[in-house]
């Protein structure tokens, strides 16, 4: 009896053993599995061992680096660009108007062509059966210094409203 009783416990033992040897063989197949993937991997991103991440890395922020130093560049062109264009004479309107009652066909008009500052000038251009005189004043700040006829102010006003894109 003591012989059968001993194999009982003897045989459970070996079959745990083979239990956990089992489980020990599959965790180390699948460890096995994904250290190939891991390497297989690393060898996409090492290359031929010419290059390697850290090389690749400091060469993607070296090239970061020059694409930050040309925005800084280009929003610097830009702003230089821009208030040149605010300081060009881009706001033109003109007035049409009989200055004379004997006269009709609206030949005479003011012009008026400033930047975004108001500053720029007006023209005049009075004609009569006998005669044209034309005129040019000069504007700043939106204001002239010679005053100004209610035609050539309308121009004026004209110009300075208009919102060019």
């Amino acid at each position: 009896m003591s012989d059968t009783t001993s194999a009982g416990p003897a045989v459970a033992v070996a079959l745990g053993a083979a239990v956990v040897a089992l489980v020990a063989l599959i965790l180390a197949l699948t460890a096995q599995r994904r250290l190939a993937a891991v390497r297989r991997d690393f060898r996409v991103l090492h290359g031929d061992g010419a290059t390697d991440i850290a090389r690749l890395a400091a060469a993607q922020t070296s090239r970061l680096d020059r694409l930050g130093a040309d925005v800084a560049q280009l929003r610097s062109q830009l702003a230089g660009t821009q208030e040149d264009v605010r300081q060009s004479l881009r706001n033109v309107a003109v007035v049409r108007y009989d200055a004379f009652g004997d006269m009709g066909g609206r030949l005479s008009f003011s012009a008026a062509v400033v930047d975004d500052h108001g500053d720029g000038l007006v023209l005049s251009a009075i004609h009569a059966r006998s005669e044209s005189r034309t005129y040019a004043k000069g504007v700043v700040g939106g204001r002239s210094s010679i005053p100004l006829t209610p035609e050539e102010q309308q121009a004026l006003a004209a110009a300075q409203r208009e919102d060019p894109a």
